[in-house]
């Protein structure tokens, strides 16, 4: 390709463009829609947005055309909640869902997170890298430019590290955009079941500092909940992540009324993630701490429970929303964000518009990108996805389907059906 791009005649062209700042309340519902829309870029940036007749002949020549009649053109999709690095299946313990077990008994008989700890620790660097690129073709086949990418099935300082190392090469090779925080915080190994004061002394003196020194990570996260971390472990965590410069996210809420969600507002975290279990007082205070709700509903489905996060109350109250796979191999192995707009629309009473906005633009700014990804506005980098549709609201209702027809990152067309 020229390095100069021009998409012409699309159907809908869901530019998003709006405030440079998350979107909360009725903005969620505002996608900016050009009709007949076009978009030129040069050299992996948007240069130029609007009507086919407005941008008519681009300037400069040779430039390439993408004739999209009949598609939706958007931004692509920017997950904020993925765990993509790791070994093995947990096909056997879906088998025990289905037969009637629950996440917390699976977990008791050695399975969920301990299974695929065993098996990511015995898997090479190499190997894991080579597992891992699988999954990043199936994100950005299925619309996805940008993931948030967690550790967390290491569990020792050398383990976790050998994730960050994947989740940097793996983003180093592109053309998926990988964002690293360190969830060494998943839960307690089976090795240190017995002390598990002596788990968190590796974290906060070992490997925390690594990380913070050789700026492995972008992001901290834990898992606060029964079973995983206290809210009093959350918290030394959360302060020690902050002082060695790493910005803050926190499973929240996610199987019980904790005090998780109100850690985050205390805390800064930049997102709370999961929230099916927060009140309307944590809602304000979140809102307030200026926190992002990311909502997973994948992981509900996928464990067969029934309590989704209570999206429509956030909105009501201004809370800005993201929603994210959660991607990984226990509770919600899925990369199609497709399938997580369906989810949103009718388990959780989100319009596609507002699920649209979830998935993109406010996305993008709970990874601190929303000034780069998330909409297709001039100086943008070129993150272009095109759906086979004419209309945005056919993408959730036909769900369980890829309606991907072309990916586009940093300007090069990298996928097309």
């Amino acid at each position: 390709m020229s390095g100069k791009l021009l998409i012409t005649h699309a159907a809908q062209l869901i530019t998003l463009a709006g405030p440079k700042r998350p979107r909360a309340g009725a903005e969620m519902s505002d996608l900016a829609v050009i009709e007949d829309g076009a978009v030129y870029i040069e050299d992996g940036r948007i240069a130029a947005v609007g009507t086919t007749d407005s941008l008519g002949r681009a300037s400069g020549q040779p430039v390439d055309v993408i004739d999209a009649s009949g598609m939706v053109v958007a931004p692509g999709f920017v997950d904020p909640h993925t765990h993509p690095v790791f070994a093995g299946t947990r096909t056997d313990e879906y088998e025990w869902r289905a037969s009637g077990l629950s996440y917390q008994e699976i977990a008791a008989r050695g399975g969920g997170i301990r299974s695929t700890v065993e098996r990511t620790r015995a898997t090479t660097e190499d190997e894991l890298l080579e597992i891992a690129r699988k999954y990043a073709r199936w994100f950005l086949r299925h619309g996805t430019t940008t993931v948030e990418a967690k550790t967390g099935y290491g569990l020792s300082l050398e383990a976790e590290l050998k994730l960050l190392r994947v989740i940097h090469r793996l983003h180093q090779e592109g053309p998926l955009e990988l964002v690293p925080t360190l969830l060494a915080a998943h839960i307690v190994p089976d090795e240190f079941r017995d002390r598990r004061d002596q788990y968190l002394k590796m974290i906060l003196q070992d490997l925390l500092p690594i990380v913070g020194r050789q700026k492995l990570a972008e992001y901290h996260d834990v898992f606060c909940e029964e079973g995983a971390f206290t809210e009093s472990e959350a918290r030394a965590l959360m302060a020690r992540a902050k002082e060695v410069g790493l910005r803050l996210r926190i499973h929240a809420n996610q199987f019980s009324p904790s005090g998780a969600a109100r850690l985050a507002a205390e805390m800064g975290a930049i997102t709370a993630d999961h929230l099916e279990y927060v009140d309307t007082e944590t809602i304000g205070k979140l809102r307030d701490a200026g926190t992002i709700a990311v909502l997973l509903p994948g992981a509900v489905v996928h464990l067969g429970l029934h309590r989704y996060a209570p999206a429509r109350e956030m909105i009501r109250q201004g809370l800005p929303i993201a929603l994210a796979t959660d991607f990984n191999p226990g509770s919600s192995p899925t990369p199609n964000m497709q399938m997580i707009l369906s989810l949103a629309c009718t388990q959780m009473d989100l319009t596609p518009a507002e699920a649209f906005t979830a998935a993109t633009i406010n996305a993008a700014y709970s990874l601190h990108r929303g000034h780069l990804i998330g909409s297709l506005e001039v100086g943008k980098q070129a993150d272009v996805i095109l759906f086979d549709c004419r209309d945005y609201r056919e993408i959730p209702y036909y769900y369980g389907m890829n309606h991907v027809s072309g990916v586009i990152k940093k300007g090069m067309l990298i996928y097309s059906k």
